[in-house]
């Protein structure tokens, strides 16, 4: 990089010389990357002083190029739809730039969650118009189309994309093999994700850790662990893999196991655990009870706690009844996030659980005051290769009358049943009746209704929720699997349900 920028102020120094549209293209490249930033914005002022006519296509590509690569969609977008004729360099630099900014973190705040949809939409789209440009895809365009469709569970357009690397026989390599991984598994396709992993012809670190993370978010925490012990015979794990592992274990309540793989990182692999691993080690603690332990670990971290911390601390204390450390996390996230309406909404449960009306109502009466919104819940279900969304009492779906009539039959087969409201999992001090209402238009609830009837009786029902499933909505849809002989596939921002036959793959422990 030195040689670059000395090279640089020899142009700006020599009388003789001028910077022109070939000589910035070189430097964006050098600069593309996020703690070169500042240097890149210094830059583009001089574009702005020396280049002349001031829209040259080559160095608009690489702005875009630049801000795309330093998370700066924004801009690159605005570069990108200033240029009439966008060759495949410039198409993929804008859909990998929307394909990063969409990457799956199932831990993440709802409202990033929300972010991360509407850039994998626009990865869809302008894949789409790309198609109609006639400009022919490659492998980069390709790994940013499947990214975009893991993080959608948008799984027939993931499918046309496999089909199309082997009909143009492109080349499938660990790139490639690992969004696909990735987004069988986020689809909740499991057995699809292993097949591809043992049949890739060259499997790296990479692929490995997809697998295991692919594992961990289903639950099968066994399995996970067996596949990295399977790994370690051939590569020595890193900072990403250690994090799947203790995701798996934390997903199956392995508590001994995940503290065990935490402990290893420093002694046995030489690894600093980074927050991410914290994050991890403490929901794995809350998960199992151990509030307090957990707690305690996040006090005694090297570094800085964050929300996500304190957000799971909160949420394994609202769990098991422990509104001490509920208080306190709450707390600490309110001084954090002040305007993140989830935080609230956690202590609001507790409050509610415990039937203490005025404590719930002071916290909503709080949250008006600071101009909070609860974040809508929101559930996804691909049909026909079309994603329908559904928010909680959503009526402006063009099918809302079959699909309530279809709510109403599903209800009265819960009765017949002996399915009981959660009633206790809704937040106002409202009558009975009407909470089990609230419960029943749930999203999710209404995206199955709508699979049922759109859908044939022997395909699985697969939905994505922005949120974490309720407990009433996660028996009532164990029995729906059982009541419509339906496989019901959900994946909340934790993990995934499979739903068969009356039972869920999570076992309860979620």
């Amino acid at each position: 990089m030195k040689v670059v920028v000395s090279l640089y102020n020899q142009i700006l120094t020599d009388p003789g010389l001028k910077p022109n549209n070939y000589t910035y293209p070189s430097l964006f490249k050098a600069f593309a990357a996020h703690q070169w930033f500042k240097h890149g914005q210094a830059l583009h002022a001089h574009v702005l002083k020396f280049i002349y006519p001031l829209y040259d296509k080559f160095v608009q590509a690489s702005l875009l190029n630049f801000y795309s690569r330093c998370g700066r969609v924004d801009i690159a977008r605005c570069f990108f739809d200033q240029l009439m004729d966008p060759d495949l360099a410039t198409w993929n630099s804008i859909l990998s730039a929307y394909a990063r900014n969409s990457k799956v973190n199932f831990s993440a705040d709802p409202g990033l969650l929300d972010e991360r949809t509407s850039s994998s939409l626009e990865v869809l789209n302008l894949f789409s118009h790309m198609q109609k440009s006639l400009v022919e895809p490659n492998e980069v365009t390709l790994v940013a189309l499947i990214t975009a469709c893991a993080e959608l569970g948008a799984l027939s357009q993931g499918i046309w994309a496999h089909v199309y690397i082997i009909k143009n026989r492109l080349t499938l390599n660990h790139f490639i093999g690992t969004t696909l991984i990735t987004l069988y598994a986020n689809s909740g396709c499991l057995g699809f994700a292993r097949q591809l992993f043992y049949q890739l012809p060259h499997i790296d670190i990479f692929c490995f850790n997809a697998m295991i993370r692919g594992l961990a978010i289903h639950g099968c925490g066994g399995e996970a662990l067996d596949l990295f012990e399977i790994m370690k015979e051939g590569f020595a794990p890193d900072d990403v893999t250690i994090l799947a592992v203790m995701c798996a274990c934390s997903h199956a309540g392995l508590v001994d196991e995940g503290r065990k793989y935490f402990d290893s990182m420093a002694s046995i692999y030489r690894l600093e655990p980074k927050l991410e691993h914290y994050c991890c080690l403490v929901d794995l603690l809350g998960r199992a009870g151990l509030v307090k332990e957990a707690e305690e670990r996040i006090l005694t971290m090297p570094m800085r706690s964050n929300a996500v911390l304190w957000r799971s601390l909160l949420g394994a204390a609202r769990v098991h009844g422990d509104l001490e450390i509920g208080e306190v996390a709450v707390k600490k996230l309110v001084e954090l996030e002040p305007e993140t309406s989830g935080n609230y909404v956690l202590l609001s449960n507790m409050y509610s659980c415990m039937k203490r009306w005025d404590d719930a109502k002071r916290l909503r009466e709080l949250m008006k005051e600071r101009g909070v919104d609860k974040t809508p819940g929101s559930s996804l279900v691909e049909v026909d290769g079309a994603m329908h969304e559904f928010l909680i009492g959503d009526k402006n779906h063009p099918h809302t009358r079959d699909i309530y009539v279809k709510l109403e039959e599903m209800n009265m087969k819960l009765q017949e049943y002996g399915h009981c409201a959660r009633t206790r999992d809704v937040l106002f001090d409202i009558e009975e009746e009407e909470k089990e209402d609230a419960l029943s238009y749930h999203s999710e609830r209404l995206a199955i209704a709508f699979a049922l009837i759109a859908t044939d009786p022997c395909t699985p029902v697969r939905i994505i929720k922005n949120l974490r499933v309720c407990v009433d909505c996660h028996s009532s849809t164990k029995l729906l699997s059982l009541i419509y002989k339906r496989e019901i596939v959900v994946r909340d921002r934790t993990r995934f349900h499979h739903f068969h036959n009356g039972n869920c793959s999570c076992l309860d422990y979620w």
